[in-house]
Formats: C-alpha cells, sequence, structure tokens
C-alpha cells in the first residue's frame, strides 16, 4: 500500500524559513516524478515545485521561484521543499505527490496518482 506522509507545517512569521518533509513508503522515489502542491481556502490547487523521477532541474512556480527549494533524499525514501521569505499567501495546505516514471513530467496537480494528507503552512503578517 503506497503511502505519502508529509511533516514540518506550522505557524510562522512573513519573512520565516519552514522546511516540509515527504516520506513514501509503498514506493520508490527514484521511480516517481514527485510534486510539492498547495492548496488555499477557496482556490485550485496548484504546482509550487515538482521534480521528474530522473532528477532533472525542477520545476517552480512563478510565485515561489527564488523562494523554495525542492531536493531529494534517495536513501531515505523522502523528498523536501525548504521555504524561505515566506509571505502571508503562502499559507495553504501543502500536499507532495508523487506519478510513476513511465509518464511524462507534468506539473498538472490531476496527473499525479498518489498524494499525502497535507501539511498546514501558515504564515502571519
Amino acid at each position: 500500500q503506497v503511502q505519502l506522509v508529509e511533516s514540518g507545517g506550522g505557524l510562522v512569521q512573513s519573512g520565516d524559513s519552514l522546511s516540509l518533509s515527504c516520506v513514501a513508503s509503498g514506493l520508490s522515489f527514484s521511480t516517481y516524478g514527485v510534486g510539492w502542491f498547495r492548496q488555499a481556502p477557496g482556490k485550485e490547487r496548484e504546482c509550487v515545485a515538482a521534480q521528474d523521477w530522473d532528477g532533472a532541474i525542477p520545476y517552480y512556480g512563478d510565485h515561489v521561484m527564488s523562494r523554495f527549494t525542492f531536493s531529494r533524499d534517495p536513501a531515505k525514501n523522502t523528498v523536501y521543499l525548504q521555504m524561505s521569505s515566506l509571505k502571508p499567501e503562502d499559507t495553504a495546505v501543502y500536499y507532495c505527490a508523487a506519478r510513476e516514471y513511465r509518464y511524462s513530467f507534468t506539473h498538472f496537480a490531476p496527473e499525479y496518482e498518489h498524494w499525502g494528507q497535507g501539511t498546514q503552512v501558515t504564515v502571519s503578517s
């Protein structure tokens, strides 16, 4: 059974940094493209960062470019999202998701097969 578990969310102040983790069981991230998505109340789920299974240069959403960093630790079967210079508009539930390697890379949420439960990030002004 595939399970993705996010952690690291919390309440921070504007300008702070936060690091999210997503650990997988039942699949190996080394054969999956992985994305970090977020969804704020009343808004669509959007991709903030994603990377294809082969470790290609990550995709970043325009609104997080240069502030967020995607990384992987294959030994721990874990992916990370390092977030810096956080803004109130970054407030959302953050999810990690995985898409098997045989499918072409995308940052479109509905194309991802496996999802975590999400972790809340709240940025106060």
